[in-house]
C-alpha cells in the first residue's frame, strides 16, 4: 500500500490486468525470445512513464501541452550528444543527465511562468509553437545534433550486447549487457511511475485536481494556481526528459523521427485516452495496448487475411489486408472511446466494483 501511495487499483480485474502486464514485461527477456519482443517491451516501459507524465498535465490539471515531445527530445539528444562527443563512458552518461534534466526543467519553468497565466487554449498554442521551433532548430544544428540523420553512439562496455554477465551454460540463459540495459529501462520507468503516483496522491496532487475542476474557486481558497501548474509542468518535463534518456540508451540513437516527431505527441494523446485520463495506471494499460497493436496488429491481420482467402470468404481478405492495419488501429481507438468513455482503467474499475459501464470512477 505504501509503495502505491495509498492508491491501489481498487478493482480485482484491474489489479490482475496490471500484474499480467508488469510480470510479462519483467520476464520478457526469458519467455519471449528475439530482439523484437525486447524492443516492444522496452518501448512499452518508456512510453508508460512518458504517458504518465503527460497525464499529470492533461488528466490532473486539465492543461493541454504540445511541448511534451520537446522535453522527451531534450533528454534523448542530451545523452546522445554527450556519449558521441565524450565517448562510451559513464562520465558521458552522467554529463548527459546533468545537462538534459535541468535544461528541460528550465524550459518548462520559462514556458509555465510566461503562458500559464493566460487561458488554456493560449498555453496549448504557445507550447505548439515552441515545440515546432525546437524541432526545426534541432534539424538545422547539424554540427551538434547530426541534423536529419541524428546521432548514433556507443554505450559503456557494461551495457553492450557483447558483454556477457551470466553465461548460458550457468543458468540456461545468457544475461548480457543488452539484457541489463532492458532492466535499467524497466526499473527506471517503474520508479518514475511510482513517483508520479506519489505526486498525484499528495496534497499537491489534490490541489492540481481542484484547479482542474474549478481554477477560480481554487484561487479563491488561497491556492497559488500559477505556481502549482508551473511546478506540475516542470515535474512532467523532468519525467519526459528522463524517458527520452532511456529511449536513447535503448536505441543507441537520437534523431528527429525517434525523439521530436509530432507523431509521437499524437501517440501519447491516443495512449492517454485509451488508458483513461486522470489515472496513472491508465498510462501502463494504454501504452501496452497501443504499442502491442502498433507492432503486432499488421502481422495478425496478415494471418487472418490468408485464412479468409483459403476459406473462400468474400471481401474479408481485402478488409483484413496487412496494408490496412492503420485503418483498423483507428477503428480500435474509436471503439475504445465509444465503449470506454472513462478509458480502459475506468471500465475495469467499474467491472471490479460491479457498477454500470457509464458510471464515474
Amino acid at each position: 500500500m505504501m509503495l502505491l501511495s495509498g492508491d491501489p487499483p481498487r478493482s480485482r480485474v484491474l489489479t490482475i490486468v496490471l500484474l499480467v502486464i508488469i510480470l510479462a514485461l519483467a520476464a520478457t527477456p526469458f519467455i519471449f525470445p528475439g530482439a523484437k519482443a525486447m524492443n516492444v517491451a522496452a518501448k512499452i516501459c518508456i512510453f508508460a512513464a512518458l504517458v504518465a507524465s503527460y497525464d499529470l498535465l492533461l488528466g490532473y490539471t486539465g492543461t493541454v501541452s504540445f511541448a511534451h515531445t520537446m522535453f522527451y527530445g531534450i533528454g534523448s539528444y542530451a545523452i546522445a550528444i554527450a556519449l558521441y562527443a565524450m565517448g562510451p563512458n559513464w562520465g558521458a552518461v552522467a554529463t548527459g543527465i546533468v545537462i538534459g534534466l535541468p535544461l528541460a526543467a528550465l524550459l518548462a519553468l520559462a514556458i509555465g511562468l510566461f503562458s500559464l497565466r493566460v487561458a488554456a487554449i493560449f498555453f496549448a498554442m504557445i507550447t505548439l509553437a515552441v515545440a515546432s521551433a525546437f524541432q526545426v532548430l534541432a534539424s538545422q544544428m547539424s554540427w551538434l545534433t547530426g541534423g536529419e540523420d541524428g546521432r548514433s553512439f556507443q554505450l559503456p562496455d557494461l551495457l553492450r550486447p557483447g558483454t556477457v554477465l551470466i553465461p548460458k551454460s550457468l543458468m540456461g540463459f545468457e544475461f548480457n549487457g543488452r539484457t541489463l540495459t532492458f532492466y535499467l529501462v524497466f526499473v527506471a520507468s517503474s520508479l518514475m511511475i511510482l513517483g508520479l503516483l506519489r505526486v498525484v496522491n499528495s496534497p499537491f496532487g489534490r490541489v492540481l485536481q481542484a484547479i482542474r475542476e474549478n481554477r477560480f474557486r481554487a484561487e479563491a481558497l488561497g491556492f497559488r494556481t500559477v505556481f502549482h501548474l508551473t511546478y506540475a509542468n516542470c515535474l512532467a518535463a523532468l519525467v519526459a526528459a528522463s524517458a527520452g534518456i532511456l529511449n536513447a540508451l535503448w536505441l543507441r540513437y537520437a534523431g528527429p523521427d525517434t525523439s521530436l516527431s509530432f507523431s509521437i505527441m499524437l501517440d501519447i494523446l491516443l495512449m492517454v485516452v485509451i488508458g483513461g485520463m486522470g489515472t496513472i495506471y491508465g498510462a501502463i494499460i494504454g501504452a501496452a495496448i497501443f504499442i502491442l497493436a502498433q507492432n503486432y496488429l499488421q502481422s495478425l491481420m496478415g494471418v487472418a487475411s490468408k485464412a479468409a482467402t483459403e476459406a473462400g470468404l468474400p471481401l474479408l481478405p481485402g478488409l483484413l489486408h496487412p496494408d490496412r492495419w492503420l485503418l483498423w488501429l483507428g477503428l480500435l481507438f474509436i471503439a475504445s472511446v465509444y465503449f470506454f468513455p472513462t478509458g480502459v482503467v475506468g471500465r475495469l474499475r467499474n467491472v471490479g466494483a460491479g457498477k454500470p459501464s457509464g458510471s464515474a470512477h
